[in-house]
């Protein structure tokens, strides 16, 4: 089946952080170029990241913007793909009419319904919400940046050897 077979909607959002670009975020952003002719991606910009709960320190915007811009480019979505700087955890998704979809996980749920209350609240039409599972490392945890910083995985969810102690 073509690819553009497949898409459902012309405008699909997604955000995130994009710190460390991991098999999670793949799954999410395949997903989103799945389903939609273009993808709005937010990413969390520096000032938002200060007000945010984060157990690591997160590289500047601009590092995260390339890292995406470069993963886009390999897979050939960089012309299917705008990239917005989320200054709030909503972006143009409460702003857009023509958006259509957000593509989140079960544990960014609340966010996509919060987002579709907005939208209803200020006359926009509700965001259909496509739930990707969360993908799971080798020992059975979701894939995170967490803890990849804590360096319990790689970006794969492969499991890191630790040091041994002397």
């Amino acid at each position: 089946m073509p690819d553009s077979a497949r898409r459902n909607f012309k405008r699909v959002a997604m955000g995130g952080t994009f710190d460390v670009l991991h098999k999670g975020h793949a799954a999410l952003l395949s997903r989103a170029f799945e389903i939609g002719d273009n993808v709005t991606i937010g990413v969390t910009s520096d000032d938002l990241i200060q007000r945010l709960p984060k157990d690591h320190p997160v590289r500047p915007y601009a590092e995260r913007v390339d890292g995406l811009r470069r993963f886009l480019g390999e897979r050939n979505w960089s012309d299917r793909a705008n990239i917005a700087r989320l200054k709030d955890k909503w972006g143009p998704t409460v702003l857009e009419r023509d958006m259509e979809a957000i593509v989140v996980t079960q544990d960014t749920r609340a966010s996509a319904d919060e987002i579709n209350k907005l939208r209803k609240e200020k006359g926009l039409p509700p965001l259909h919400v496509e739930i990707v599972d969360l993908i799971l490392a080798q020992d059975g945890r979701p894939i995170s940046t967490t803890r990849i910083h804590r360096e319990e995985i790689d970006p794969q969810g492969r499991i890191r050897k630790r040091a041994q102690n002397p």
